[in-house]
């Protein structure tokens, strides 16, 4: 394992200098795209899928990793050794729920590499958060194109996390802003229903009864209280539910709430979202936040039965159904793959939670072809070029001799460790900041999905 790393510190003590790589950008189908091919390609492409962007997300570029392009140690590194990498911007500017453009794009775009640069002799799928979905699509559905996945962040099952998210939304309406006047579906004030679930959030968290009942709508959607990739995990719980709450506010309402519901709607044909039917104290129990809701409602004295029971009466919200079909064709992976598959993925995760990862694992049909890695970081999308550089090499080894390497936490820090600065960075997306982590790899297993698709 790891001859990839191995070669890459040879070249390093021998003084070897980047290689040069041809830089291709143009429009395909009104979608922006950007490929890099170095002078001495190894013959291997790594086809990278963005996640979501919601309405007003900086432009940052045309990203070839999880990390933004101007800092994206990954991406010189792979080219130094030899990969090929592209990616689609998407239509649209890449904004929205982009999964059904991304099968055009994505595919469209493999066709141009392999008629203007070559065929790959290895061919990588891989996507942060969303784009882990649409990673896994691509294989799913082209088997005869695709090698490997490597999925970051992910959150495979896309209409299990619109409906979690739903959820979550639902809760704070019902048992924060009763009476206020707030669109989750079918929206025509997406800025007003916004603020006021945000208003509802900041409100609630500055007293002991509020604390409890957002780590109860938390908890629906299993939202971790860990916002920072560079603090350890909140020990105190209050400031876990503080956390919790910057996650809640942040992802749930002010990315994927009602500005992004009516998105969602415009692409499906109608409102693909329901909560007909839903058992909330089933949800609850299902949580990897039990323990903290229990904790949150102890210490404000308050009666957890008697909120779960204004849950179950409150009016649900019913879907329409050509809206569901619309998300099961373009965002639900059906496990029948191919290709061999590493997921990477942080434990405290708040805004794709880590049961993501373990409906996608029930979901295979040759669970030989999975490899499950975790870090245990805060934070979304919080690895370092590290973490990032030996997911993929464990991958390229499973593809180029048939067998899984040594994916041990042990020899996955060793590796990491191995590489050394600046590839030990890792970004806060809320401050946007960067600092030197250490390897943290780990054995993790995530609680059940609350709210699966299938």
């Amino acid at each position: 394992m790891y001859r990839t790393l191995l070669a890459a510190l040879a070249a390093l003590l021998l003084g070897a200098a980047t290689a040069d790589a041809s830089t291709y950008t143009g429009t395909i189908d009104g979608a922006k795209y950007r490929a890099e091919v170095p002078e001495r390609w190894n013959g291997t492409l790594v086809l990278y899928s963005h996640g979501y962007f919601p309405a007003g997300f900086p432009d940052f570029g045309i990203g070839l990793t999880n990390r933004p392009p101007d800092r994206s140690e990954t991406e010189a590194w792979l080219l130094d050794h030899g990969y090929a990498l592209a990616a689609s911007q998407f239509q649209d500017g890449g904004i929205g729920y982009q999964i059904k453009n991304a099968l055009h794009d994505q595919i469209a775009l493999l066709d141009w590499f392999e008629t203007t640069v070559g065929r790959p002799r290895h061919t990588i799928s891989t996507g942060q958060s969303l784009g882990a979905a649409i990673a896994l699509l691509l294989a799913e559905r082209h088997p005869d194109r695709f090698d490997g996945v490597l999925t970051m962040c992910g959150a495979p099952d896309p209409l299990g996390t619109w409906n979690a998210n739903l959820d979550v939304n639902f809760a704070v309406k019902t048992l924060l802003a009763a009476g206020e006047d707030i669109e989750l579906v079918r929206v025509t004030n997406a800025a007003g229903s916004t603020e006021a679930l945000a208003r509802a959030i900041q409100k609630a968290v500055t007293k002991p009864e509020g604390r409890a009942r957002l780590a109860l709508a938390g908890a629906i959607g299993d939202v971790a209280g860990w916002y920072s990739p560079h603090e350890p995990r909140p020990g105190e719980l209050d400031e876990s539910i503080r956390q919790q709450a910057l996650w809640i506010e942040n992802a749930f309402v002010r990315g994927r709430g009602p500005t992004a519901q009516v998105d969602i709607e415009r692409r499906a044909g109608g409102n693909p979202l329901w909560n007909v039917g839903v058992d909330y104290t089933r949800q609850l129990v299902r949580s990897g936040q039990l323990d903290t809701v229990r904790r949150a409602y102890r210490a404000a004295r308050l009666d957890l039965g008697r909120d779960l029971a204004k849950l179950a009466r409150a009016p649900r919200i019913a879907p329409d159904p050509r809206a569901v079909g619309f998300m099961y064709r373009f965002g639900v992976p059906d496990g029948r793959i191919s290709a061999p598959v590493v997921t990477l993925h942080t434990t405290g995760d708040g805004g794709a939670p880590p049961n993501q990862e373990r409906w996608y694992a029930e979901q295979m049909r040759r669970p030989d072809l999975l490899r499950q890695l975790w870090v245990d970081r805060g934070a979304h999308c919080s690895f370092s070029a590290a973490d990032e550089i030996v997911a993929l090499d464990a991958l390229v080894d499973r593809v180029e001799t048939g067998r899984w390497p040594d994916t041990s936490p042990q020899r996955l820090n060793e590796a990491a460790g191995a590489l050394g600065e600046p590839y030990s960075l890792v970004l806060d997306f809320g401050t946007f900041t960067d600092l030197p982590m250490p390897p943290a790899f780990t054995t993790f297993t995530p609680p059940p999905p609350v709210r699966p698709s299938r």
